[in-house]
């Protein structure tokens, strides 16, 4: 059963096409993966369905459990069970990390807070009482917002670029999470361009130049990683032989 779709979805800034008639279907309680080189449209895709501010003068539709949410604001897809991981977290000046894991849930228990931290590969009895601010790595601040989304078992989370900041022995916790993530429940997209983030996918979508070009099990878009590309349809095709 597919959870969200997007039918021939667009966007363009200052003329120019980022988006073009892209159509995806996102099965409910699977790992999902968009891959592409860096321009693709990866990201822009994801802030679309997420609706941020900037992304919101799209051209087709989305739908989310059947309904159109075009016209929703991100508060509301939010509330409807959507969420976004972002390659660089932000940071929340005098905010503690057990204020930012439990703004938006319900249980708030410290029992709780604890028990995502360490999911996340924090330890909450360092973690738990400091500030999500600048005295943080990357790393650090991308596994804070992993534990919060792991607190809110969201329906839909796309994460764009998990393994972005963060060491090797840090990113097994991450991928871990994302088992979680779907042995809860949730349907996971995974933006990247890494194939060891690929790796941890049941189905991907290959972007190139705004289009999805090719998408199937992760064995078949496994070439892109060969090749750096696979031959499409655009004006621009690459060399092959030079790379992409």
């Amino acid at each position: 059963m597919g959870i969200l779709e997007t039918r021939n979805l667009g966007i363009e800034f200052n003329g120019k096409k980022i988006l073009d008639d892209v159509n995806i279907d996102l099965w409910e309680g699977h790992v999902h993966a968009i891959v592409g080189p860096n321009g693709a449209g990866k990201s822009t895709l994801a802030y679309t369905i997420m609706g941020l501010g900037g992304y919101r003068n799209i051209s087709g539709d989305i739908l989310f459990q059947g309904e159109s949410i075009k016209d929703l604001r991100i508060d509301e897809r939010a509330r409807r069970g959507m969420t976004l991981g972002w390659q660089e977290p932000a940071r929340y000046e005098g905010l503690s990390i057990e204020k930012f894991v439990t703004a938006a849930v319900e249980d708030k228990s410290h029992k709780k807070i604890r028990e995502v931290l360490g999911k996340a590969g924090l330890n909450p009895n360092l973690y738990l009482k400091r500030a999500v601010d600048r005295t943080l790595s990357g790393g650090e601040r991308k596994k804070i917002e992993l534990a919060s989304i792991l607190a809110l078992k969201p329906k839909l989370v796309m994460l764009d670029e998990p393994d972005s900041g963060i060491d090797v022995a840090s990113l097994r916790n991450i991928f871990d999470a994302i088992k979680l993530l779907k042995e809860n429940g949730s349907t996971v997209v995974l933006i990247t361009h890494s194939l060891e983030v690929l790796n941890q996918a049941e189905h991907a979508f290959l972007m190139c130049c705004g289009k999805i070009v090719e998408q199937g099990k992760i064995e078949k878009i496994r070439k892109y990683f060969e090749k750096k590309c696979i031959p499409c349809t655009h004006e621009n095709i690459p060399d092959l032989n030079g790379g992409a």
